[in-house]
């Protein structure tokens, strides 16, 4: 009898052990527009992106280390600590945007980005890198600047780009919050689909 539980427990872990092994993470890195500002966190993009990868039966998963407010400074300091903690497959870059409402250097966003896309490519983590486009406030010079930083980056280190995660509903007010900043939840699905053709080349 014990032989016989132990031969079907045996069997057991090793059907187990594999599935387990093949479970992969990515990791979303981004401020409060990956973070759910303003709405339930089940309702955000990447919420919802893991909901459709659990019901594709895929074998990613996702966690959410985004952080409203968070500036490419901030996350270059918590980036190596949240790839070690969740230890991803692909991570989704999605920083910038609160530098450049606050008009920071270029140089400095760049050298940011640089520096996680680069410790990510170490660890074999590949990188969907998000930008992000400004109002023309800020003026031609600096915008022109700040969106040539992600294209350059993604180019140089040869790594997908989505120029603009906020292109589905960028022209229609109706999709954001009062504060004209932040999507509602409605738009969510929007930025999902986005994000998502970018997302799949590299799910393999």
């Amino acid at each position: 009898m014990f032989k016989k539980f132990a031969s079907c427990l045996l069997l057991i872990l090793c059907f187990s052990l594999p599935a387990a092994a093949a479970e992969q993470r990515i990791l979303v890195f981004g401020d409060s527009l990956s973070a759910g500002f303003g709405i339930g966190v089940s309702q955000s993009w990447p919420a919802l992106l893991g909901q459709r990868l659990q019901a594709q039966g895929s074998r990613y998963t996702v966690a959410n280390a985004s952080i409203s407010g968070e500036t490419t400074a901030g996350g270059r300091t918590r980036f190596a600590a949240a790839l070690n903690q969740f230890n991803p497959a692909i991570v989704i870059l999605a920083l910038g945007a609160n530098d450049g409402l606050r008009g920071l250097p270029v140089s400095a966003i760049h050298d940011n980005l640089n520096f996680m896309v680069k410790l990510a490519k170490q660890q074999k983590v590949r990188v969907l890198l998000v930008g992000m486009h400004l109002p023309p406030n800020y003026g031609q010079k600096y915008t022109d600047e700040f969106h040539a930083a992600f294209r350059n980056l993604a180019k140089r280190e040869k790594i997908p780009l989505l120029p603009f995660l906020l292109e589905p509903v960028a022209l229609d007010r109706d999709a954001f919050q009062a504060d004209g900043l932040h999507p509602t939840a409605a738009a969510q699905p929007k930025l999902l689909d986005h994000v998502w053709s970018a997302l799949q080349p590299l799910l393999g």
